[in-house]
């Protein structure tokens, strides 16, 4: 145990040992790099100007902000065009009695009728989001101020939403719906079977993960019914937390996590009646628990659609429910040999179509179907991807919005289409705005909030026209930001096309220190994610972690990043689904080939010194990188990794790598654990012991392989962290600090 290879050093120690260590030059390099950290993490130096949050008022001419002074948080209405403004709801009127501070504004929605303001606060957190808490309604006639809940705990209540003629909430409460009259707080309880292992109204953990179904529940637009899924947890693994610093005895987290190839929860919709009654349960067809209930929606007062996948998620059929019988049709069936991604389902034309995003020619695109069903028509007639769904509808124009880039994969643009799927898309977004473009449609879809950012610009917002992309108003300033990053934000980062052969080439970015000098050779830091789940090249202000690299470039290194096959760029489904069945092989496997080619084109890429470094599924293929490619790779940073597939959950591995007993291969071939044996260079791999997604037992298990490999390695255990690894003071830059340490001490910096 004396062997230095087998020690386990915590990373704070050894550094620190480093660091005395090192040339005076070296000494300097590395305490300006951890002040700049300081300035970027801790002190949000950088943090670019913000608006908001705001939102769209009925009509579309104007918008509601929240204000907050020391007298407490107000809702303020401003014009879109000129930014009039008024108060529509001052913070005195918010001040429940007995109190003399108003109520904290987290969220807040308006009755249909404008009549009522309902208020989320005193917010909790449920796994990533602040989703459980306090809510009141505040009557804006009479000025009465009353808080939901009856005799229901402090911050306890989930999803309140007004019934749609405004009379009453409906909400969750201990995995239980209840609905209260406004008018006197009588409750009304509608399900009678909320517990521990079975959920109502709102997920379990993997499909508030993986399929984002946290708020599940809805009423009908009548009023007159509510539809929620429920969840039966009952023999899905629990996996246990355990939280060693808080008390002066462990405890213990339990969350019911269905790992791959394990059972998942049986899940179904039914409909009550918001009276109260017995629930109606849908007869979706399939085994409950090895197929996924992803989407919900009313289609009218008596009609659901339901989007359902298959257990290996290659399946995605479009249903029709009746809510008085439960009676189910399907209307729709999109699939793929390999995955499908479900979008939501859009009803227009008063519910007689809906829009629906699907894969089925190659390229991700919008489709108007019939009701009954029918043959879909394409919307969206572009040699291009959709990037993400429907951006707004404008009915009476027949027009459709949604971004696109057909020509470079790293930005982003508004499109329209005509709904009736006639002529091509025409491209909203100027022709002399290159970068990427975001956009919040008004109801009407007539004004827009329009975010314009670069990688090397932060976002500007301000009001644009539709279709005209006229700009009414600039909403942010980013002259003084802009002024304070010039210096940092030089040279230009340089977007990179990389043939790495076979006909494949990978999008890039190149960032150099602004000091660089051709005939010199620098180390070369890569940064990686490589999965299905996100792209790492994007001409999109990246805030604090771009600004990160920034100084990584200023210690004297080169930072890149690129996108193999598999991550979803907008380059056509063959691209994105190239992965299936071979997640962590192909991707380590083309990251390792573009460094290759990028120091065969670039003699200043010193191939001695070749770092890399990623988070969660780039902390995956940051040890696929350094494990399989030791003659490409050095030095290692492996955040929060994945390092045996078959530890985390089924939605998501098994979406792109099958069931684990069909592709037992595929799982051993893409699991770094197994490779091992080929480390040769420097690795540290950080993890939050309370990581409740990306579970700190798969770093524990590749620690004692390792240690029986006889590796040298380095770790450092964040106690209680999340995925984020950002609670407690003082945790973001001490994590980013230690990265940049990291490489200091294993990868020299600056030029030879």
């Amino acid at each position: 145990m004396r062997r230095a290879s087998l020690l386990l050093t915590l990373l704070a120690a050894s550094l620190t040992c480093a660091c005395a260590a090192v040339q005076p030059h070296a000494a300097d390099r590395a305490s300006a790099l951890e002040a700049r950290i300081d300035r970027i993490f801790k002190t949000d130096e950088y943090a670019a100007p913000r608006f908001g949050p705001a939102r769209w008022l009925p009509g579309g001419e104007a918008y509601a902000i929240v204000e907050r002074s020391a007298a407490g948080a107000q809702i303020v209405r401003c014009e879109a065009a000129t930014g009039a403004r008024s108060v529509l709801v001052a913070a005195s009127r918010l001040v429940p009695t007995g109190q003399t501070t108003g109520l904290d504004i987290q969220d807040y929605a308006w009755s249909a009728d404008e009549k009522r303001l309902l208020v989320f606060t005193n917010t909790r957190k449920v796994w990533r989001d602040h989703t459980r808490g306090d809510y009141w309604v505040l009557e804006l006639e009479s000025g009465r101020l009353a808080k939901l809940g009856g005799d229901a705990p402090e911050a306890s209540l989930m999803f309140a939403k007004f019934s749609p003629d405004g009379t009453r909430a409906a909400y969750v409460r201990a995995n239980d719906i209840y609905v209260e009259r406004l008018s006197d707080g009588a409750l009304t309880r509608l399900t009678q079977d909320g517990s521990e292992t079975t959920i109502n109204g709102t997920s379990d953990w993997v499909y508030e993960e993986e399929l984002g179904v946290r708020d599940a529940f809805l009423w009908s637009p009548d009023g007159e019914r509510i539809a929620y899924w429920q969840f039966d947890t009952t023999g899905v693994g629990v996996f246990s937390l355990v939280n060693d610093t808080d008390t002066l005895y462990p405890l213990v987290t339990r969350i019911p996590y269905p790992k791959v190839g394990t059972q998942n929860s049986a899940v179904r919709i039914g409909v009550v009646d918001a009276a109260g009654g017995q629930t109606r349960w849908m007869r979706t067809p399939g085994d409950p628990r090895d197929s996924y209930l992803a989407r919900l929606s009313w289609i009218d007062a008596g009609t659901l659609e339901i989007g359902q996948l298959n257990r290996l998620q290659n399946q995605h059929d479009v249903l029709l429910a009746e809510a008085g019988t439960g009676e189910v049709r399907r209307v729709l069936r999109d699939e793929s040999r390999t995955w499908v991604d479900i979008g939501d389902v859009l009803g227009i034309e008063g519910g007689k179509s809906f829009l629906f995003e699907s894969e089925r020619d190659g390229w991700r695109h919008l489709y108007r179907v019939p009701r009954e069903g029918g043959e879909p028509t394409l919307l969206t007639r572009l040699d291009a991807d959709v990037l993400d769904g429907v951006a707004g509808v404008d009915e009476k124009q027949g027009l459709l919005y949604f971004r696109a880039s057909p020509d470079d994969a790293t930005q982003a643009y508004l499109y329209r289409a005509q709904l009736d799927g006639s002529g091509h898309p025409e491209r909203v977004t100027p022709d002399d705005q290159p970068g990427s473009h975001e956009y919040t449609l008004a109801p009407g879809a007539r004004l827009a909030f329009h975010t314009r950012s670069r990688f090397d610009q932060p976002g500007a917002l301000d009001v644009v026209t539709l279709p005209e992309h006229r700009s009414l108003r600039q909403l942010t300033d980013t002259a003084t930001l802009e002024a304070k990053l010039a210096p940092i934000l030089q040279p230009p980062v340089e977007f990179l096309k990389l043939d790495i052969g076979d006909g494949v080439s990978l999008d890039g970015w190149l960032l150099k220190p602004a000091d660089f000098d051709a005939t010199k050779r620098y180390p070369l830091i890569v940064f990686v994610y490589g999965e299905p789940a996100a792209v790492t090249v994007t001409d999109r202000w990246g805030g604090g972690r771009m600004l990160f690299h920034r100084a990584l470039c200023e210690a004297g290194y080169l930072v890149a990043s690129f996108d193999n096959r598999g991550t979803p760029a907008p380059k056509g489904a063959a691209w994105r689904k190239a992965v299936y069945g071979t997640v962590g092989e192909l991707s380590s496997k083309e990251q390792a080939a573009a460094v290759r080619t990028l120091a065969a084109e670039r003699p200043y890429v010193d191939r001695a010194r070749v770092g890399v470094w990623g988070w969660s599924g780039g902390g995956s293929n940051t040890l696929n990188c350094m494990f399989r490619y030791p003659d490409v790779f050095a030095v290692g940073v492996s955040v929060a990794p994945v390092p045996d597939q078959r530890l985390y959950d089924t939605i998501y591995q098994e979406r792109y790598m099958g069931l684990p007993d069909e592709n037992a291969i595929g799982y051993r071939v893409g699991s770094p654990i197994h490779f091992a044996k080929g480390l040769a260079g420097r690795l540290l791999i950080v993890h939050g012991s309370g990581d409740d997604n990306v579970h700190y037992q798969g770093t524990e298990r590749l620690v004692n392989r390792l240690v029986e490999l006889g590796k040298s390695f380095d770790t450092m255990v964040y106690p209680n962290r999340t995925h984020a690894i950002a609670e407690g003071p003082g945790t973001r830059p001490h994590v980013y600090q230690l990265i940049a340490r990291y490489f200091l001490e294993h990868l020299p910096a600056g030029p030879r």
